[in-house]
């Protein structure tokens, strides 16, 4: 298990500065139902994951999970490289859109560099799907879905903004025989509601909200509102 609990709010750390981190971080992290912290390219390109994930612990003990944004889209020989660059952070997100090979090579991988993965196949925005005038077919994301299970993986990411899929994937772990745990993005900024998304995942659902809290003039404020979801 990734994050205690059943239900949290994930503040996504896109963020230009250590300082507005370690502000965001100061603002949360001692509130009842923050369950992680998600980091990605904006502040571990310019600073070092190893920077960041340190002003982090300096601030809480909760999870950090990193969202390169996308990662699994390379060749399967470069799984082992890119775990061990994520050492110091307790699980990563990947969206393997590179295929089965690369997915079951670097789900593998992070198995045995001990690193937890949560895997996403669709993502939030329009023109994703070839239904929608995208370039991925419209089976890719249960295609993933699946592989990532048959695997053991159960941590998957799933749009907050299209509660209809939400419901869709969850029938498809049912049918599965998985329980799994979501994560969405989408929530709020993008459109989706905290307690639509929440009732089509189920109890098992953490929220990752990033510009509806961290633009919030009272940070800490629109967290305690935002948390206003959970059943917890």
């Amino acid at each position: 298990m990734i994050i205690k609990g059943k239900q949290s709010l994930i503040p996504a750390c896109d963020l230009a500065s250590i300082d507005e981190l370690r502000h965001l971080v100061e603002q949360t992290h001692g509130l009842e139902g923050i369950g992680a912290y998600k980091i990605g390219f904006q502040l571990a390109l310019p600073f070092g994951l190893k920077e960041v994930v340190k002003c982090i612990r300096g601030l809480t003990d909760k999870p950090i999970i990193y969202d390169h944004q996308k990662a699994g889209t390379d060749i399967p020989a470069t799984g082992k490289k890119f775990f061990k660059a994520c050492e110091g952070v307790d699980a990563v997100i990947i969206f393997p859109q590179a295929g089965p090979v690369t997915e079951e090579q670097w789900i593998n991988d992070a198995k045995e560099a001990g690193m937890p993965v949560i895997v996403g196949g669709e993502m939030t925005h329009p023109g994703y799907l070839q239904n929608d005038g995208g370039f991925l077919a419209n089976d890719a994301p249960e295609r993933i879905y699946k592989l990532a299970s048959s695997l053991g993986v159960t941590d998957f990411v799933v749009p907050g903004n299209k509660p209809e899929r939400i419901i869709h994937y969850r029938e498809l772990f049912d049918d599965l025989g998985i329980t799994p745990t979501f994560y969405s993005p989408g929530l709020v900024s993008q459109g989706g509601e905290l307690t639509t998304a929440a009732a089509a995942a189920g109890e098992n659902w953490h929220a990752i909200v990033g510009r509806a809290l961290y633009d919030a003039k009272d940070i800490r404020k629109a967290a305690e509102q935002l948390l206003a979801f959970r059943k917890e």
